[in-house]
Protein backbone atom coordinates (compact mmCIF):
# COMPACT_ATOMS: atom_id res chain seq x y z
CA UNK A 1 0.00 0.00 0.00
CA UNK A 2 1.23 3.36 -1.00
CA UNK A 3 1.65 6.00 1.92
CA UNK A 4 1.53 8.86 -0.37
CA UNK A 5 -1.40 11.00 -0.11
CA UNK A 6 -2.96 10.67 -3.10
CA UNK A 7 -6.25 13.39 -3.44
CA UNK A 8 -9.13 12.86 -6.44
CA UNK A 9 -8.01 14.59 -9.66
CA UNK A 10 -10.34 16.93 -10.90
CA UNK A 11 -12.55 17.14 -13.78
CA UNK A 12 -12.53 18.72 -17.11
CA UNK A 13 -15.58 20.43 -15.93
CA UNK A 14 -13.79 22.67 -13.35
CA UNK A 15 -12.66 25.99 -14.82
CA UNK A 16 -9.36 26.11 -15.95
CA UNK A 17 -8.45 28.79 -14.22
CA UNK A 18 -9.13 26.75 -11.30
CA UNK A 19 -7.50 23.43 -12.73
CA UNK A 20 -4.20 25.98 -12.91
CA UNK A 21 -4.48 27.48 -9.95
CA UNK A 22 -2.06 24.99 -7.24
CA UNK A 23 -3.84 26.53 -4.19
CA UNK A 24 -6.94 25.40 -5.62
CA UNK A 25 -8.35 22.06 -4.95
CA UNK A 26 -9.14 20.92 -8.87
CA UNK A 27 -5.49 21.79 -9.68
CA UNK A 28 -3.91 19.60 -11.91
CA UNK A 29 -0.27 20.07 -12.19
CA UNK A 30 -0.41 19.24 -15.87
CA UNK A 31 -3.07 22.50 -16.45
CA UNK A 32 -0.77 24.65 -14.73
CA UNK A 33 0.76 26.73 -18.13
CA UNK A 34 3.80 27.61 -15.29
CA UNK A 35 4.52 23.72 -15.38
CA UNK A 36 4.32 23.01 -19.46
CA UNK A 37 6.50 26.22 -19.46
CA UNK A 38 8.88 24.26 -17.84
CA UNK A 39 8.65 21.31 -19.15
CA UNK A 40 8.88 23.13 -22.77
CA UNK A 41 11.90 25.28 -21.69
CA UNK A 42 13.53 21.90 -20.35
CA UNK A 43 12.95 20.34 -23.56
CA UNK A 44 14.29 23.36 -25.58
CA UNK A 45 17.01 23.27 -23.58
CA UNK A 46 18.36 19.64 -23.62
CA UNK A 47 17.99 19.59 -27.01
CA UNK A 48 19.98 22.60 -27.51
CA UNK A 49 22.71 21.41 -24.98
CA UNK A 50 22.92 18.17 -27.54
CA UNK A 51 23.13 20.33 -30.05
CA UNK A 52 25.40 22.79 -29.26
CA UNK A 53 28.13 20.48 -27.63
CA UNK A 54 28.54 18.58 -31.59
CA UNK A 55 29.69 22.55 -32.09
CA UNK A 56 31.62 22.82 -29.12
CA UNK A 57 29.47 25.12 -27.73
CA UNK A 58 27.39 25.42 -24.58
CA UNK A 59 23.81 27.26 -23.82
CA UNK A 60 25.39 30.03 -21.42
CA UNK A 61 28.10 30.81 -24.28
CA UNK A 62 25.38 30.63 -26.80
CA UNK A 63 23.09 33.19 -25.29
CA UNK A 64 26.24 35.31 -24.45
CA UNK A 65 26.82 35.73 -27.79
CA UNK A 66 23.83 35.94 -29.45
CA UNK A 67 23.25 39.18 -26.93
CA UNK A 68 26.64 40.83 -27.74
CA UNK A 69 26.23 40.03 -31.44
CA UNK A 70 22.38 41.04 -31.28
CA UNK A 71 22.74 43.93 -28.97
CA UNK A 72 26.18 44.83 -28.78
CA UNK A 73 27.93 46.98 -27.10
CA UNK A 74 25.97 45.38 -23.94
CA UNK A 75 26.91 45.95 -20.62
CA UNK A 76 27.64 42.61 -19.08
CA UNK A 77 24.62 43.20 -16.40
CA UNK A 78 22.43 43.62 -19.07
CA UNK A 79 24.11 40.03 -20.58
CA UNK A 80 22.80 38.69 -17.36
CA UNK A 81 19.37 39.97 -17.03
CA UNK A 82 18.81 39.12 -20.96
CA UNK A 83 20.71 35.94 -21.23
CA UNK A 84 18.76 34.41 -17.23
CA UNK A 85 21.92 34.18 -16.12
CA UNK A 86 23.77 35.32 -12.72
CA UNK A 87 26.44 38.41 -13.15
CA UNK A 88 29.04 36.39 -11.68
CA UNK A 89 28.48 33.53 -14.33
CA UNK A 90 28.02 35.71 -17.16
CA UNK A 91 31.35 37.74 -15.96
CA UNK A 92 33.25 34.68 -15.91
CA UNK A 93 31.78 33.38 -19.46
CA UNK A 94 32.24 36.61 -21.02
CA UNK A 95 36.25 36.61 -19.71
CA UNK A 96 36.22 33.10 -21.59
CA UNK A 97 34.95 34.71 -24.65
CA UNK A 98 36.94 37.53 -24.63
CA UNK A 99 40.00 35.41 -24.35
CA UNK A 100 39.26 32.73 -27.21
CA UNK A 101 38.75 36.08 -29.39
CA UNK A 102 35.30 35.83 -29.63
CA UNK A 103 34.36 39.38 -27.34
CA UNK A 104 35.51 42.41 -26.83
CA UNK A 105 35.16 43.60 -23.57
CA UNK A 106 35.71 47.45 -23.09
CA UNK A 107 34.78 49.95 -19.77
CA UNK A 108 31.96 52.21 -21.21
CA UNK A 109 33.29 55.64 -21.57
CA UNK A 110 30.27 57.08 -19.51
CA UNK A 111 30.48 55.14 -16.71
CA UNK A 112 33.96 53.56 -15.74
CA UNK A 113 32.12 50.69 -13.71
CA UNK A 114 30.20 49.35 -16.74
CA UNK A 115 32.25 46.44 -19.11
CA UNK A 116 31.01 47.08 -22.30
CA UNK A 117 30.69 43.59 -24.66
CA UNK A 118 31.18 43.41 -28.83
CA UNK A 119 31.07 40.64 -30.70
CA UNK A 120 34.44 40.20 -32.81
CA UNK A 121 34.44 38.74 -36.15
CA UNK A 122 35.44 35.42 -34.60
CA UNK A 123 32.44 35.80 -32.24
CA UNK A 124 30.02 36.65 -35.47
CA UNK A 125 31.32 33.45 -37.34
CA UNK A 126 30.51 31.44 -34.25
CA UNK A 127 26.93 33.14 -34.18
CA UNK A 128 26.18 32.18 -37.45
CA UNK A 129 27.53 28.29 -36.67
CA UNK A 130 25.01 28.56 -33.76
CA UNK A 131 21.95 30.14 -35.78
CA UNK A 132 22.17 27.04 -38.15
CA UNK A 133 21.84 24.51 -34.72
CA UNK A 134 19.40 26.78 -33.02
CA UNK A 135 17.19 27.30 -36.45
CA UNK A 136 17.12 23.43 -36.39
CA UNK A 137 15.63 23.19 -32.71
CA UNK A 138 13.15 26.01 -34.11
CA UNK A 139 11.99 23.97 -37.03
CA UNK A 140 11.67 21.19 -34.76
CA UNK A 141 9.10 23.11 -32.44
CA UNK A 142 7.22 24.97 -34.18
CA UNK A 143 6.77 23.16 -38.05
CA UNK A 144 3.08 22.17 -37.14
CA UNK A 145 2.49 26.03 -36.01
CA UNK A 146 1.34 28.80 -38.03
CA UNK A 147 2.52 32.38 -38.68
CA UNK A 148 -0.15 33.56 -36.56
CA UNK A 149 -0.35 31.24 -33.82
CA UNK A 150 3.26 31.62 -33.56
CA UNK A 151 2.76 35.40 -33.47
CA UNK A 152 -0.08 34.53 -30.63
CA UNK A 153 2.13 32.37 -28.69
CA UNK A 154 4.84 35.32 -28.79
CA UNK A 155 2.29 37.81 -27.26
CA UNK A 156 0.61 35.78 -24.75
CA UNK A 157 4.46 34.82 -23.52
CA UNK A 158 5.10 38.62 -23.31
CA UNK A 159 2.20 39.42 -21.24
CA UNK A 160 3.13 36.74 -18.73
CA UNK A 161 6.61 38.46 -18.52
CA UNK A 162 5.19 42.17 -18.21
CA UNK A 163 2.79 40.71 -15.15
CA UNK A 164 6.13 39.73 -12.88
CA UNK A 165 7.71 42.98 -14.30
CA UNK A 166 4.74 44.92 -12.54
Amino acid sequence: MSTKATRPRATASASIKRRADAADPAFVLEDSPFFLMNQATGAYAMAMERALKAIGTDIPRWRILMLAHERGPISVGEIARLGVLKVPTATKAVQRLAAEGLLQVTRSSSDARVTEVTCTPSGADSVAKVRRVASARFHQAFADFSSSELDALNQLLRRVLTAFDR
